[in-house]
């Protein structure tokens, strides 16, 4: 049986460190923008109650209908 490679090591290895599974810590590391950061999103205080619901609703968070701004963004930051 072969072992999958890991197309970047150390991204690979930190995520292992983290303590992600050696599947999740693969996958991440395998993916074509994996060492690339984001930042293209505005941060989660400048967006509308409705597109955190939106998003909430996505990350199929419970009790998001009940949640104010300040909740959902906590809710998606700990989901």
């Amino acid at each position: 049986m072969d072992i999958p490679s890991i197309e970047n090591e150390a991204q690979y290895k930190a995520l292992r460190d983290k303590g992600y599974s050696k599947e999740k810590a693969a996958r991440i590391a395998n993916t074509p923008n994996a060492s690339k950061k984001g930042g293209e999103a505005k941060p989660y205080e400048e967006w509308t109650r409705s597109d955190l619901y939106q998003q909430a609703k996505k990350a199929d968070i419970n009790g998001r209908s009940k949640m104010d701004k300040t909740e959902l963004i906590f809710a998606l930051r700990n989901n």
